[in-house]
């Protein structure tokens, strides 16, 4: 006996946490993740991206950017 009022209260915490999700301070959470300032992180992925565009701009200037269709038949269909 007594079971019924722990699970009782346990049902009460478990529908106040799917139900009321509401404020959420998600300043405090990203502080506590870690993560940085979301313009920061966008500078960061632009300077990536624009490193990556000049390594492969030369590539193609390597290599050429003309048709590789040459008549020949590669094994793949």
């Amino acid at each position: 006996m007594g079971r019924g009022r722990a699970k009782a209260k346990q049902v009460k915490v478990a529908r106040q946490l799917k139900y009321n999700s509401g404020g959420t301070d998600l300043e405090r959470l990203r502080d506590e993740l870690g993560v940085g300032d979301p313009g920061r992180l966008e500078d960061d992925a632009d300077d990536l991206n624009d490193g990556l565009a000049d390594r492969y701009a030369d590539y193609a200037d390597d290599y050429g950017t003309g048709d590789d269709d040459d008549g020949s038949t590669s094994g793949r269909r």
